[in-house]
């Protein structure tokens, strides 16, 4: 079983930064695509970033140029800095893994494990 644990949410103001990171842990992990979700408050889950395992990386046009993925493989971290934070950047952070063999990036249908979650609050 692989495990997702995401962390570095908070409250931030306008302008401010952040960085999340997702914990991946389990005997079989290993990836070809992981991302990050949000969703906010009466919201469907939004696409935010993704990484392959080529370091190829994808944004969303929301957080184009604010945010930056990355990923460690000798610790199976995954970060996410972001900056020049809005209050629109509000919402419950998700890291997940893609589902081997489903085609597709942006869908949160196309991963499999997800994370708790971590809340990002970003006041005007």
């Amino acid at each position: 079983q692989v495990q997702l644990v995401e962390s570095g949410g908070g409250l931030v103001q306008a302008g401010g930064s952040l960085r999340l990171s997702c914990a991946a842990s389990g005997s079989s992990f290993d990836y070809r695509i992981m991302a990050w979700f949000r969703q906010a408050p009466g919201k469907a889950r939004e696409f935010v970033s993704a990484i392959d395992g080529n370091d190829r990386t994808y944004y969303g046009d929301p957080v184009k140029g604010r945010f930056t993925i990355s990923m460690d493989n000798a610790k199976n971290t995954m970060y996410l800095q972001m900056s020049g934070l809005k209050p629109e950047d509000t919402a419950v952070y998700y890291c997940a893994r893609k589902t081997p063999g489903v085609a597709g990036i942006f869908s949160s249908a196309q991963y499999r494990n997800w994370g708790q979650g971590t809340q990002v609050t970003v006041s005007s």
